[in-house]
């Protein structure tokens, strides 16, 4: 056995040998130093890895940075310049996507819009996602965002403890009623837990050095029941929980349509089956279906919720920004309505806000040296709003967009950015009108200084944390009542 071990060590070391010598007199950009065999392996970061590469950047005079981890390249991009030369100019040569062996091909994500392969599958349900969730059919997707976030308001008047899981559960509701049209529980809803526990299953099993099957692909061939490769049994598992994702709420659309109910709401899923080509592929155009209503589905569960929860993070930071933007609220409304979206030009400073929850904490982390770059966000640390606003309080058209960085660049730019930013915009309209998010207080009533630490990962959001949300007045706790009954 240890004859065989080393002759396997042996094996391994020479393919990268082969590897790297063929590549030797390719020329890469500046990095950090590389050691035989391993490249980068041994001091590539394992956390907050955006810091370590703009850091690289300043320390080699680059924006674009070569890294190697056993034979593997990894290039990175730290600033908008250089993206935009790729993977905009050069959209045809830069719009693919690396395949990893665990998530893609062991657990089976292949098929969902952001990690699949650049080609005609991809072409096909993004071109199916963009007919049905264009900017020219926001109603398709606006009233669903705003019953969901009235109705969350009463919840949050009555358990404000739970604030994080309830944007959670808010953000997963619109998704599974937006793709497939079913009815979503108060609490605990099944779907939204499904979708909660494989995204992370994905996110997690991505992160880079995660399982040692991404470094080496031929692993995956190894048996389960081998010393090590315990990698298998969890693939198989996680593999199951991608499948139920993927087809569960689909095959409960399909069977509620088959059965002829009559109170099937309309959704994605739903119109694009009643919308078949019967005469070409059926059952292709259904698969790319169930993966498109997937993606729909996926998108509630990770960055629009990370950076809904960044938003009640600065507004427990800066309550100096939270008053100015109550004050805004005030004079357009009038504490007598909830905002809508035709509000949303009347509310330029709400707008400001959203733009600096992107940018402040981007919950993309990869890119935050171009979100952070001091030559268009001065001071880039400070959550700042007004960094977006002319003198006049109106919206600078002269300040870098961060939704341009934070959406992705080129033909992989996220399609659904319109959507997102709606429900971004209309949440912290809504929950700034009615309520008041400030310190939580130790047993004794005091104050407790606010402390928010964020987890490290694919999505970069905050840890759990407290703090005290009330209804800013008995005026705005009979908008919360009133929003409750009128979504029933």
């Amino acid at each position: 056995m240890e004859r065989l071990g080393l002759a396997a060590v042996l094996s391994f070391a020479l393919i990268f040998y082969l590897r790297i010598r063929k590549r030797r007199n390719l020329r890469y950009p500046p990095g950090p130093r590389k050691f035989p065999l391993l490249g980068n392996l041994l001091n590539l970061p394992t956390s907050f890895e955006w810091e370590t590469y703009a850091r690289w950047g300043k320390e080699y005079d680059s924006d674009i940075i070569h890294l190697q981890a056993a034979g593997h390249d990894l290039i990175v991009l730290n600033s908008v310049e250089s993206a935009t030369d790729l993977f905009d100019k050069k959209s045809s040569i830069y719009s693919g996507r690396p395949q990893f062996t665990m998530v893609n091909e062991l657990m089976g994500w292949d098929w969902i819009l952001p990690t699949m392969a650049y080609g005609e599958r991809w072409k096909e349900r993004r071109r199916l996602f963009q007919k049905h969730f264009s900017t020219r059919n926001a109603h398709v997707y606006r009233a669903t965002q705003l019953e969901f976030v009235r109705k969350t308001l009463p919840r949050l008047l009555d358990h404000p403890d739970d604030f994080l899981p309830m944007i959670r559960h808010m953000a997963g509701g619109i998704s599974i009623s937006l793709a497939y049209g079913l009815n979503v529980q108060d609490h605990d809803d099944p779907f939204v837990d499904l979708s909660e526990r494989a995204v992370q299953s994905a996110a997690d099993a991505a992160q880079p050095g995660a399982f040692l099957v991404d470094l080496i692909p031929w692993l995956k061939y190894v048996p389960e029941w081998v010393p090590g490769a315990r990698f298998q049994k969890t693939a198989g598992e996680l593999r199951q929980l991608q499948e139920d994702f993927r087809n569960l709420p689909y095959v409960e659309v399909v069977k509620n349509m088959s059965s002829g109910q009559r109170n099937v709401k309309p959704s994605f899923v739903s119109s694009s089956l009643e919308s078949l080509d019967e005469k070409s592929r059926v059952e292709q155009q259904k698969e790319a279906i169930k993966d498109t209503a997937g993606a729909v589905f996926a998108a509630g569960t990770d960055t629009t919720v990370a950076t809904l929860q960044v938003f009640f993070a600065a507004m427990l930071c800066h309550p100096q920004v939270q008053r100015k933007a109550q004050e805004e609220l005030d004079q357009i409304l009038g504490g007598k309505r909830l905002p809508e979206f035709k509000d949303e030009e009347s509310l330029p400073y709400i707008t400001a806000i959203v733009k600096e929850l992107m940018r402040w904490q981007p919950v993309g982390p990869q890119g935050e040296a171009m979100l952070h770059d001091e030559k268009y966000y001065p001071e880039p640390s400070i959550f700042r709003p007004e960094r977006f606003l002319r003198e006049d309080g109106q919206l600078s058209s002269e300040v870098r967009d961060p939704g341009d960085i934070a959406f992705g660049f080129g033909r992989r730019v996220c399609p659904g950015n319109h959507m997102a930013s709606s429900i971004l915009w209309l949440t912290v309209a809504t929950v700034l009108t009615t309520f008041d998010i400030t310190n939580a207080v130790d047993e004794h009533g005091q104050p407790i200084q606010p402390s928010v630490k964020y987890h490290s990962g694919l999505v970069y959001h905050p840890l759990p944390f407290k703090c005290t949300i009330k209804a800013r007045s008995a005026a705005a706790e009979e908008l919360v009542r009133f929003a409750a009954d009128a979504s029933r």
